[in-house]
């Protein structure tokens, strides 16, 4: 299936200069979401990638996170802005495209030496699942690998990244 027809683009959102890559035309496209997480899914077990968690970031990895860990028999952990978890949290502070920003996730979510898979939309600059990758690493579990719907090639995300397996569907 060519998920490239699926997704719009929008010209100078957020801000002047950039190309938004919209997949809320691949979410309303029945076919392409199950095509999606089928593909991520089948891509994740060719890489013999077997997460005891998938973390999905605020808010499209809520999206695409738990039907992933559904497909991967895992569990789904958010990761969220500050302020929406009640329990203790760890939390990070880091760059984005368009300024600074904070993650959290509850002290308490993963069980020690946890396998564990970060999902997200898009990778861009790569700053948001680096910062993720920080917060897994906070609870002592292990990061395996990334799972992205597109990738954004030329910001360079991937050498932000700890060296583990990198999924992607589209390249950009």
């Amino acid at each position: 299936m060519d998920l490239k027809s699926l997704i719009r683009d929008i010209p100078d959102f957020p801000k002047p200069g950039i190309l938004f890559r919209d997949i809320t035309t691949l979410l309303r496209h029945p076919e392409g979401l199950r095509y999606t997480i089928d593909a991520l899914t089948q891509k994740c077990k060719e890489a013999a990638i077997a997460p005891d968690y998938v973390v999905g970031m605020e808010s499209r990895g809520f999206i695409f996170g738990p039907p992933l860990a559904y497909m991967l028999g895992a569990g789904f952990i958010p990761v969220r802005k500050p302020g929406k978890l009640p329990a203790a949290v760890h939390t990070v502070e880091y760059e984005l495209e368009y300024g600074m920003d904070c993650l959290e996730v509850h002290q308490d979510a993963f069980h020690p030496d946890s396998r564990v898979l970060i999902v997200d939309d898009l990778m861009a600059t790569g700053g948001t699942a680096a910062a993720t990758a920080q917060l897994v690493q906070q609870t002592n579990c292990y990061l395996i690998g990334f799972a992205f719907i597109i990738e954004l090639k030329d910001l360079g995300g991937r050498q932000k990244l700890p060296d583990v397996p990198i999924i992607n569907l589209i390249e950009y």
